[in-house]
């Protein structure tokens, strides 16, 4: 398996890859009714084309896409990481996010943020990430739960010091 940047033929795949990982794979942590208010539709192409434009996206892929991750570069926001159900447990995610942290302190950002489901908490966690809170949000009338959650690249004391240096 190698990880690489999207390319606009993926947007169909990594359209079915957010599909399935969240009617399928978020099961055990989200409700049919949660699941269907998460993603109602499936995603065409071109829509999901619309969703990943100005992200910086990289695809892990064993043949084809297995799974995929986004940032925000400017500011450091971990938009979207999904894994194919059937790939989950094998180390996916956690190569797609090896990448996009080593990208993002060579441009040294001091922090990476998310919005964390539940299913996605725990590896969250694992990679030394902490909930700053637990949110609900209304996808119509079905109420979901995530996490607001920051893992600082810098300690914070130095991202401060650097602001407080470039002032004056």
């Amino acid at each position: 398996m190698w990880v690489r940047d999207a390319r606009a033929e993926d947007v169909g795949a990594l359209a079915e890859i957010f599909w399935r990982a969240v009617r399928e794979g978020a099961a055990p942590c989200y409700s049919d009714a949660e699941r269907a208010a998460w993603a109602p539709d499936r995603p065409d192409a071109a829509a999901w084309a619309r969703r990943l434009d100005g992200l910086q996206t990289v695809v892990a892929e064993e043949g084809c896409p297995r799974g995929f991750m986004s940032l925000r570069a400017d500011d450091g926001y971990l938009d979207l990481a999904f894994v194919d159900p059937e790939w989950r447990g094998r180390g996916v995610a956690d190569r797609l996010y090896a990448v996009l942290e080593g990208r993002a302190r060579a441009r040294r950002l001091p922090r990476l943020t998310t919005h964390a489901s539940r299913m996605a908490r725990g590896f969250f966690l694992r990679h030394d990430w902490l909930v700053m809170s637990a949110q609900t949000v209304q996808r119509g009338a079905v109420p979901l739960a995530r996490f607001e959650m920051e893992k600082w690249l810098v300690p914070a004391s130095d991202a401060f010091q650097g602001d407080a240096a470039g002032i004056g």
